[in-house]
């Protein structure tokens, strides 16, 4: 599909899950950006919120990325400056935002992990648009800085999130429970405290909407499963190899963050497999604003909610003015404006270059 004959049919739920074996797999890359995926009319919006390319349009477009082909074995992502909270899309997006997620993956695929995890695998192969395709220099100017061409892989239908302090819906839950992804925990924590034992793995499903069943298993609503639900889902050997490099990704991090002034409080990753080699790799972006709860370290202590480098300026705002989740909601000029600082502040904490100096190395 091109983007040039895309029309407006509002928001869907468009999963596409097929049976591999005994297990459940999504059937394209599409899973990585969630399961409400829709078309827009573009015609009337700035580049950096959407875009009309020459490209071939791999998959229905996320909330925050486009997908298009590059090849046999390659797709191109490319990240806009939407932002969405509370599963809606803004109806103005963030300046810079784009490019601050993905240069920002690049630094810890390519600079960070390879040092504390030797051997990792990921999909990313270049911020570089191929020569080869037929993309004018217009395009390719907009493109610099917010694409990843990436090798195509199996998705497992699994988000790998870890947590390291007790936040947000995880408080909720052992607050009422006792529990964490209905994972008993030490009685007496304080919120906003890291978990005594260390940091946690639970897994969930991005389709909150959608019921599992793999092995007679059947996971709960809201996508929340236990890693023993994500052990019946995608296998006991691929479950083991997600979780121990989840839970080694998420230690590496947060210990390199924290030199810099920022605790990682948790972080979502997700995973393919290279069927060739059978190997589980990791995949979309990583340890961004995005996907992770970035604290400044120098404010933090437990007890109450922490100051943020991410999206959670964004949520208070709209929960303050009673938006929480309602569609057709644009930010004010100074929310926007103070989202952007905290998304670059952030990466210029975890890089040490500002982001014009991080584009600077990235070919035009």
């Amino acid at each position: 599909m091109s983007t040039s004959i895309v029309t407006s049919i509002g928001l869907k739920s468009l999963p596409l899950v097929a049976q591999v074996g005994s297990h459940l797999w999504f059937t394209s890359l599409v899973h990585i950006f969630g399961s409400h995926l829709w078309f827009t009319s573009l015609a009337n919006l700035p580049w950096t919120y959407a875009w009309t390319y020459a490209l071939t349009q791999a998959h229905p477009q996320g909330k925050v990325r486009e997908i298009y082909e590059a090849g046999d074995s390659s797709l191109i992502l490319v990240t806009s400056d939407r932002i969405s909270a509370y599963d809606v899309i803004l109806e103005n997006g963030v300046q810079d935002k784009g490019t601050v997620l993905t240069l920002l993956t690049n630094h810890w695929l390519n600079t960070v992990l390879p040092e504390h995890i030797p051997g990792l695998k990921h999909h990313l192969l270049s911020l570089n648009i191929p020569s080869t395709l037929n993309v004018s220099p217009e395009e390719r100017q907009r493109l610099r800085g917010r694409s990843m061409v990436v090798n195509k892989y199996r998705v497992f239908p699994i988000e790998a999130i870890v947590r390291g302090y007790i936040t947000g819906s995880s408080w909720t839950e052992y607050k009422q429970k006792g529990t964490v992804h209905g994972l008993p925990q030490a009685s007496g924590l304080e919120q906003c405290q890291a978990f005594p034992g260390g940091p946690i793995y639970t897994p969930s499903i991005a389709t909150a909407d959608i019921h599992f069943h793999s092995k007679g298993a059947v996971t709960p609503d809201f996508g929340q499963i236990t890693p023993d639900h994500a052990r019946q889902i995608v296998g006991d050997k691929y479950a083991d190899k997600i979780e121990n490099l989840a839970l080694a990704i998420y230690k590496a991090a947060h210990a390199y963050a924290l030199e810099r002034g920022i605790i990682v409080a948790d972080t979502k990753f997700e995973f393919g497999l290279d069927e060739e080699t059978d190997e589980v790799v990791l995949i979309d972006e990583v340890l961004t604003p995005d996907s992770s709860r970035f604290w400044p370290a120098a404010d933090y202590a437990q007890g109450r909610d922490q100051k943020s480098f991410d999206k959670q300026y964004l949520r208070d705002w709209l929960t303050g003015q009673g938006l929480k989740g309602k569609e057709g909601v644009s930010m004010t000029t100074d929310v926007q404006a103070q989202t952007s600082a905290k998304y670059l502040e952030a990466f210029h904490r975890l890089t040490g270059e500002t982001l014009d100096q991080a584009l600077a190395k990235v070919e035009k």
